[in-house]
């Protein structure tokens, strides 16, 4: 099997996984997963498509994430590695939509307005 690639994006953050037969090593930025999230909760978001289809010793990941903040970023390997796994076995992808990991999340923040402290807060207003 050659390397199959990916991409996946969250709010600002943008994850390119490279995936290839092997052992379930996932490296992140040239470190180990337990090292780049130290949160269980944010691994088990990780590896939540690879134990779906049960092959989480099947194959090793390489990513290199750009952008945002840890959450965003696990969340866009995790819609990365579901688009290869799709790649992969087009037949997993029903099992993986059902689970909402193929569609992209597109809420981000919403822009500041001109005349307002905020996006959506508007200045005190006072009828004196």
């Amino acid at each position: 099997m050659e390397v199959i690639n990916a991409l996946g994006r969250r709010k600002s953050a943008v994850a390119r996984v490279y995936v290839t037969e092997g052992t379930g090593k996932i490296i992140i930025n040239k470190r180990e997963l337990a090292d780049y999230f130290p949160s269980e909760l944010i691994q088990f978001v990780v590896k939540q498509p690879l134990n779906l289809l049960g092959v989480l010793e099947k194959y090793d990941i390489k990513a290199n994430l750009v952008g945002g903040g840890y959450t965003g970023q696990s969340q866009a390997l995790r819609l990365a590695i579901a688009r290869a796994l799709v790649k992969i076995n087009a037949e997993d992808k029903s099992a993986l939509r059902k689970e909402g990991f193929i569609t992209r999340d597109s809420r981000a923040v919403e822009r500041k307005k001109p005349g307002q402290p905020k996006a959506r807060r508007k200045f005190q207003f006072s009828k004196r």
